[in-house]
């Protein structure tokens, strides 16, 4: 059983990104409390209540150049200690007391460009550049998840 932490929990009460870093907040099947999606047709809903990355991948953006920190490309949850290439569609994580189920890679787009050299935000493409993704989850228990919260992967 591979296990992490959360690094940081991250929210934009006003929408898009970046989100900003909070003491912890609900993980609801409807979303992150406090946070909020401009544009619903790509972000939010039931299949993509939450967004999750690597705080290990951002480190190793931030050594190529890309100006990437966590919460900068809208990830509500940033985590570490995992290994990224266990994580993928069906896998069951529990972070803290909630429980979560991966559901799709997170299709970067040209809001984060600013977070990449050259706004390259097709970095962190799955398609382009598998197991650098962020990824998108359902919430299966709902519960308050807050830095240095333990993650397994079930």
């Amino acid at each position: 059983m591979s296990s992490g932490f959360v690094e940081s929990v991250n929210v934009n009460p006003e929408g898009g990104v970046p989100k900003h870093p909070v003491e912890g907040a609900m993980i609801r099947s409807g979303g992150v409390e406090g946070d909020k999606q401009n544009d619903l047709r790509y972000h939010g809903g039931p299949d993509r209540a939450v967004s999750i990355y690597s705080s290990e991948i951002i480190r190793s953006l931030q050594s190529e150049g890309h100006p990437i920190g966590p919460g900068s490309s809208g990830e509500n949850i940033t985590i570490g200690g995992l290994d990224w290439g266990e994580i993928g569609p069906g896998k069951i994580m529990q972070i803290g007391r909630a429980r979560i189920e991966i559901t799709t890679p997170a299709a970067p787009c040209a809001t984060i460009r600013e977070c990449f050299l050259n706004e390259e935000f097709s970095r962190i493409s799955e398609k382009r550049n598998p197991g650098w993704s962020r990824w998108y989850a359902r919430v299966l228990d709902e519960a308050r998840v807050s830095p240095n919260d333990r993650v397994v992967i079930l």
